[in-house]
Order: C-alpha cells, then sequence, then structure tokens
C-alpha cells in the first residue's frame, strides 16, 4: 500500500537532504522513504524556494483586480442593455 506524506513531512526530508548531515539512504531509512523520492523531494524544494520570497500581496491583488474589472465590464454590458430596454419600450428614466 502506498504511503501518503504530508507537505511538511516532504519539506521535513529534503531539508534533511539539503542539510547533508546524513546520506541520502540513512535519510530515506529514518523517514521510510525510497532514495529517489528524497532526491525528488530536493529537487523540487530547490527549485521552488525563491517562491517563499515573494511578495503574497502582489499575488493576491492580481486576481483581485482581474475580478474588478470583470464587473466593471458586466456593469458596462448591462447598462447598455437597460438603455436598449428603454428605447425598445420607450420608457422614461
Amino acid at each position: 500500500m502506498k504511503k501518503i506524506f504530508t507537505p511538511q513531512q516532504k519539506a521535513a526530508v529534503a531539508l534533511a537532504a539539503i542539510k547533508g548531515d546524513k546520506t541520502v539512504s540513512q535519510i530515506a531509512s529514518d523517514h521510510e522513504v525510497h532514495p529517489t523520492q528524497v532526491q525528488q523531494w530536493k529537487k523540487i524544494l530547490l527549485e521552488n524556494i525563491s517562491s517563499v520570497f515573494t511578495d503574497k500581496r502582489a499575488k493576491e491583488g492580481k486576481p483581485e483586480r482581474e475580478l474588478i474589472d470583470e464587473l466593471y465590464r458586466v456593469i458596462g454590458q448591462r447598462d447598455i442593455e437597460l438603455g436598449w430596454l428603454k428605447k425598445k419600450f420607450q420608457l422614461e428614466p
């Protein structure tokens, strides 16, 4: 049966591999993981470590801005539709 590891467990294994205090085989044995998996998690950690220091506000602000732009677009479209309907049915504003 395949054992599922939490992100915290994976991080601990990868950090242990980066430290280099123990061999990959020792780390794998301690954490009951295959040595290849230790190497993969270490590689993933090293490739993505710079994302720890990125500005989270910049990441979160972009989707919010996109949502606001989409809402303004929808409001504009509704205004055009409302104007057309008023003209079509000759209603006073």
